[in-house]
C-alpha cells in the first residue's frame, strides 16, 4: 500500500521561508513640543552684552571726570600734535607716538588691540598703492586701516592715567629731568628744565631749591630725594 507523503507549503518565489515585509505604513513618532531655551540664552546673552556696555560707559566717563584740566590738555596736545592730517583720527603710527608722549609706550600687539576694540575702518580710498616688482604699478590689497577718533583716544588715555600708580608718574617726570640717566638731578638738570618751560627762575633760585631737598650734600636730587619730595 503505498504510502502518502505531505509535501511543506512552498514558501515565495524568491527568497523560501522568508518572512515578507510588511507593506504597513510606518508612522514617525511623536516629537516633544519646542523648548524656549534657546530663546531665552540669547535673551540673556543680550542683556549681559548691554549690561556690559554700560558698565563700560560709565567707567569710562568715571575716568574723564577725574582727569585735571592740565591731563585733559596734554591729551588734547598729544593727538592734536600726531594727527598729521588733521582729519580727526589717528592712526596706528599716529597713536603709537601719541600714547608715548602721554607715557605708554606700549607694544605693537597692545596698540594694534586697541584700535580692533574701539577704532574705525578707514575707508577704501585711504589705501595707498605699493610698486610691483619690474617697476610696473598695481593695486596693493592691504588690509584695512584701523582709524581712532579723538573721543576714544581721549577716553582711553583717561582710564590708563587715572589707573596709574602715581609712583610710576614721578619716576616718569624724574627721567625728563635727568638728563643722560646719571640718576640725580643737577643744577644744570634745572636750569635747562627751567629755560624749557619758560620759568624765569634765577641762578640763585635753582641753587637754593637743590640745597633745600638735597639731604645726602652731594649737591644734586637723587631719585629717592625726589620721589620723597613729591609724595610729601
Amino acid at each position: 500500500m503505498a504510502t502518502s507523503t505531505t509535501q511543506p507549503p512552498l514558501g515565495p518565489r524568491y527568497g523560501l521561508g522568508r518572512t515578507a515585509p510588511s507593506t504597513s505604513t510606518q508612522h514617525p513618532q511623536p516629537q516633544p513640543p519646542p523648548t524656549f531655551s534657546s530663546a531665552k540664552n540669547a535673551q540673556r546673552l543680550e542683556s549681559e552684552r548691554l549690561e556690559t556696555a554700560r558698565l563700560a560707559r560709565e567707567a569710562m566717563e568715571s575716568s574723564l571726570s577725574q582727569l585735571s584740566e592740565e591731563q585733559r590738555e596734554e591729551i588734547g596736545e598729544a593727538f592734536n600734535l600726531f594727527d598729521l592730517d588733521k582729519d580727526g583720527y589717528i592712526d596706528y603710527h599716529e597713536l603709537k607716538v601719541a600714547m608715548k608722549a602721554l607715557g605708554f609706550d606700549e607694544p605693537k600687539s597692545e596698540i594694534l588691540a586697541v584700535l580692533n576694540a574701539h577704532g574705525v575702518t578707514a575707508p577704501a580710498g585711504a589705501h595707498a598703492k605699493a610698486p610691483a616688482r619690474g617697476g610696473a604699478q598695481q593695486s596693493y590689497a592691504a588690509p584695512p586701516r584701523r582709524l581712532l577718533s579723538f573721543q576714544a583716544f581721549q577716553t582711553l588715555m583717561a582710564q590708563r592715567i587715572v589707573g596709574r600708580d602715581p609712583e610710576v608718574e614721578i619716576q616718569r617726570a624724574f627721567e625728563l629731568f635727568d638728563e643722560g640717566g646719571k640718576g640725580r638731578i643737577t643744577l644744570q638738570d634745572l636750569t635747562r628744565v627751567a629755560r624749557e618751560l619758560g620759568e624765569g627762575l634765577s641762578h640763585d633760585e635753582l641753587v637754593a631749591m637743590i640745597e633745600e631737598f638735597d639731604m645726602d650734600g652731594d649737591n644734586a636730587i637723587s631719585r629717592e630725594e625726589f620721589v620723597s619730595i613729591c609724595l610729601g
